[in-house]
């Protein structure tokens, strides 16, 4: 007999009638001869109304006073959903989230996950209960006893941390879509289901704004090897699996603050071609890495800053062995784009052929600002430059001088107390297989694009900028260094440009520009009016020409790329917020991703 967990989410416990369904589907699992823990969040819109009435009473409602407000959403549903339960002949209890023990930091509104205390969930299970969770909730101590909440996902994030503390078989996230999608229905109306996805992939596109799942959520199935499964409240289809590695031995002390970083990662077999001052202008890269598909070129980090003027630079990186072949094409395309736009002037080539790639990875990083920030410290304290970056959920890379490889990896190794490992492929035996290299592909609208203009290249440059919005808790998406040297006052400057949450954007610029002075770099701007659009797939390893066929398809449209960068399963470009929902469809089309049938969200 396995157990499992259950999550369902507001509108599946939405009205007393949805209730029973849940009762009814419930049963049906326990006669299956299953031991079944359910999570719930609140009823439909109880914690939107809760919260308006907080703002009816206060502008700021105090954060505890919140916690135990909002806490008593969910003992609505569980107690409601036991009843219905114990009303069909099934015996089940409910329970808050302090009553199964789920321990907590002290942090009300948005506490992580310490510790969960399973004796007593386990007690009734053995009896022949069925366990009804309170979802989105915990206590900080057995000292004070704390209501705390644990903010967006919470519901989510207490099933799946349920089911690794009480190892269950899987667990079953029950929502109003089919499953994980291609991408977002409403944007795209033929978008596939899913059968399976690996949690990495889930992860990118978790945090790129799929709703279906939480990425804190996916983030512990991940660490602790829980099977995930999403599932329709309304039908019996089978939904999406989400897959996760066999995870590395791990302690349950401190579940959602463990170690952030599972590994260093290194790769010495790379080799950096940057084209500066090409037209800003749609069809660039398309062109670009097209010809280099054509020569059966595997591009590794890609990246495609922003300038002042109507240039930008691109950047890539590949095989040591592929280096001659990179650099022609570049060397061959160059003069033709100067004949296409002579205002512009001819773009520069630039090789550097003794560069190593080294990484940090790990899905603890997720809405963490100072795991980066101590990664660029560390190298900064090792008198290490960086040349380029590139970001994703669960990894961050950095190019730098080959020479400096073994010295970076110490001091990684050291700061995050793991050992190396050369970089590792993302599940390879997708590449042999028929398996689609594009698995997703999502659009974010709600990000701002930030740039830092002549910042010094010296060592600590980035660690400074990115310490500074880590310690005001403000998390960076893409960070794009632009591979171009400008001499100010004799000093040699590089532009950084990064993403941020709309919200947090004019923090971090006023919170950057202050520290001018200081640090010597010069205007700070905003870009609020961007869109993020991105693909994800772990097939798209060791596939040549899959970021020629992106950019193909936004350049088709005539819509301007702004910056590009990408990790080993991830490629996202900057664009206009006008042209998201355009790209979004247009490269959905180019991967074969729609389906044949259109799927329905349920009011």
């Amino acid at each position: 007999m396995a157990l499992i967990v259950q999550k369902y989410g507001g509108t599946s416990v939405g009205s007393v009638e949805r209730i029973q369904a849940v009762a009814q589907r419930v049963i049906k699992a326990v006669k299956a001869g299953h031991s079944l823990v359910v999570v719930v969040s609140a009823m439909g819109k109880t914690t939107d109304g809760l919260v308006k009435l907080a703002h009816e009473i206060s502008p700021v409602p105090n954060r505890r006073e919140m916690d135990m407000l909002l806490s008593t959403g969910e003992q609505i549903s569980i107690a409601l959903l036991s009843m219905a339960l114990q009303e069909m002949g099934q015996p089940a209890i409910s329970m808050t989230g302090a009553q199964v023990g789920i321990v907590t930091e002290a942090e009300h509104t948005r506490a992580r996950i310490l510790s969960i205390e399973t004796e007593r969930m386990q007690r009734h299970l053995r009896e022949g209960r069925v366990v009804v969770v309170a979802g989105f909730q915990g206590v900080s101590s057995h000292d004070d006893l704390e209501i705390t909440t644990l903010g967006r996902g919470g519901s989510d994030t207490s099933a799946v941390a349920l089911a690794a503390a009480l190892k269950a078989y899987a667990c079953e996230i029950y929502t109003d879509v089919p499953g994980i999608l291609t991408t977002d229905p409403r944007l795209v109306p033929d978008a596939q289901l899913m059968a399976e996805i690996t949690s990495d992939e889930m992860l990118e596109l978790a945090s790129l704004g799929a709703k279906v799942l939480h990425p804190r959520a996916v983030e512990i199935a991940r660490n602790y090897g829980v099977m995930l499964v999403v599932r329709s409240s309304w039908s019996d289809d089978p939904g999406t699996r989400v897959v996760s590695p066999l995870p590395q031995p791990r302690s349950l002390q401190g579940l959602e603050i463990a170690q952030p970083v599972d590994a260093i990662e290194f790769d010495t077999d790379q080799a950096k071609v940057a084209m500066l001052r090409v037209p800003d202008r749609p069809g660039i890269a398309a062109r670009l890495f097209g010809e280099i598909a054509r020569q059966s070129l595997d591009v590794d980090l890609i990246i495609q800053s922003i300038h002042e003027g109507n240039t930008n630079d691109i950047a890539f990186t590949v095989r040591k062995n592929s280096l001659n072949r990179a650099e022609a094409v570049a060397a061959a395309i160059a003069p033709a784009l100067r004949n296409a736009d002579p205002a512009v002037g001819e773009a520069e080539v630039m090789v550097e052929r003794h560069i190593a790639k080294v990484s940090i990875a790990g899905a603890g990083m997720i809405g963490r600002p100072g795991v980066a920030a101590q990664m660029f410290s560390t190298l900064a304290a090792a008198g290490i430059n960086i040349q380029m970056i590139s970001t994703s959920e669960v990894k961050i890379s950095c190019a730098v001088a080959a020479e400096d490889c073994d010295r970076a990896i110490a001091a990684l190794c050291d700061v995050f107390q793991v050992s190396s490992s050369p970089a590792r492929g993302h599940h390879p035996e997708a590449i042999a297989s028929n398996l689609s290299p594009v698995r997703g592909a999502a659009l974010d609208l709600k990000q701002a694009q930030l740039a830092i203009r002549h910042v010094p290249d010296r060592p600590g440059m980035a660690a400074q900028i990115f310490t500074l919005l880590a310690n005001c808790n403000i998390s960076v998406d893409m960070i794009i260094q632009s591979q171009r040297c400008r001499l100010i006052d004799g000093i040699a400057t590089r532009d950084i440009a990064f993403t941020v949450a709309q919200q947090d954007a004019e923090e971090a610029r006023a919170l950057l520009q202050k520290a001018a002075d200081e640090w010597g770099h010069g205007e700070v701007t905003v870009d609020p009016a961007i869109a993020k659009v991105s693909i994800v797939g772990i097939g798209m390893v060791g596939r040549p020409g899959i970021a020629a066929r992106m950019f193909e398809a936004i350049a088709q449209q005539q819509i301007n790329i702004q910056m590009i960068a990408t990790s080993e399963i991830k490629i996202s470009c900057v664009v206009p917020e006008s042209d998201g929902v355009r790209a979004l469809q247009v490269i959905h089309t180019a991967f074969d991703l729609s389906g044949s049938e259109a799927i329905v969200i349920p009011a």
